[in-house]
């Protein structure tokens, strides 16, 4: 009985080593926050594991979190995903990335991010690491702005000072707004619950317009920041589609489905052995962007788009639900 017993031990035990012997290797997703924009990074990541010809389950594993945009609970996301030794660590916008970078350096895990406006800032341009860059168009934006408000004088800006990308941005903004005729109205927030109190500030010094950043902790509640600038009859202008979606006039932003899918090839070449390291492949920045333009509200605001760009305009239609 006793041998019968041995031998029964030793073939459960020989199961267990052949299953974690063949395991699909782990991808740690670390999302900052949910909103559409990273939504759609994570939709398009995993789409672009699937183009490169990998099948979740076989070639790898998912595990998601999320950290509800809060840094702390980031890190803690990215020391787990070390602890269970994940083959890759993926940070969706700069505080996630930062955050799996530094957890991973110990076991050299590679990190992917995406939705990361300023790597060099963010100190995320060497190591084991790349991604893929959604650095704003900030030419582009207040030329739009001008286009739609030949009279505006000012554009107000809310920015949480500790996301490097969005200093990075204020700071582009404040050297090139006079070459458009404007001055930056910019307010620092440190987290969540000071955004409305911001946008109430701006709308107290007789903004002509609002310009949205990629900023995650004040996109998480840009309806908010809506609903007070429509009552006070003041623009909002996106960063990207989803924010012309939920009601800002309009964009020159990216499709952040196609920036997922970028950063989903390259974690493919890593899966794949391809590369070495993540520091073989050189991070990335989007290059297209797209005017959007949300006609509702546009003539809501009494706004007109210039004849000449009308047909450089495309309605802003959810990315995720194209997608689906």
């Amino acid at each position: 009985m006793k041998k019968l017993v041995s031998i029964l031990i030793a073939v459960a035990l020989t199961l267990t080593m052949t299953a974690v012997a063949f395991a699909a290797p782990l991808i740690g997703i670390n999302q900052f926050g949910e909103h559409s924009s990273l939504d759609n990074c994570r939709i398009g990541f995993l789409q672009g594991l699937e183009e490169a010809g990998l099948v979740e389950g076989t070639d790898y594993e998912i595990d998601y979190q999320n950290a509800g945009f809060d840094g702390a609970i980031a890190t803690q996301i990215a020391q787990s995903f070390s602890a269970n030794n994940a083959a890759i660590m993926v940070g969706i916008a700069t505080p996630s990335a930062q955050a799996c970078f530094a957890a991973a350096e110990d076991k050299d895990i590679p990190v992917i991010f995406t939705a990361v406006t300023d790597p060099v800032e963010a100190a995320l341009d060497s190591g084991n690491v790349t991604g893929t860059s959604d650095k704003l168009a900030v030419d582009g934006q207040m030329a739009l702005i001008r286009a739609l408000q030949p009279d505006a004088t000012s554009i107000g800006i809310i920015y949480t000072t500790s996301e490097p990308g969005s200093v990075t941005s204020v700071a582009e903004y404040e050297e090139k707004a006079a070459d458009y005729g404007f001055t930056i109205e910019a307010v620092g927030i440190t987290a969540q619950n000071e955004v409305t109190q911001a946008a109430d500030t701006l709308i107290s010094k007789g903004v002509s317009c609002f310009s949205n950043l990629l900023d995650n902790t004040v996109v998480g509640v840009l309806p908010s920041i809506l609903e007070k600038t429509n009552e006070a009859g003041i623009p909002v202008y996106g960063s990207e589609v989803e924010q012309v979606v939920k009601g800002c006039v309009a964009s020159v932003g990216i499709d952040y489905i196609q920036l997922g899918k970028q950063t989903g090839a390259m974690a493919a070449k890593i899966l794949k052995g391809e590369v070495a390291s993540a520091a073989d492949i050189p991070y990335e920045t989007i290059a297209e962007y797209t005017n959007y333009v949300n006609y509702d509200a546009v003539t809501a605001f009494g706004l007109t788009i210039p004849e000449d760009m009308a047909d450089s305009f495309v309605e802003a239609v959810s990315t995720a639900d194209a997608a689906e």
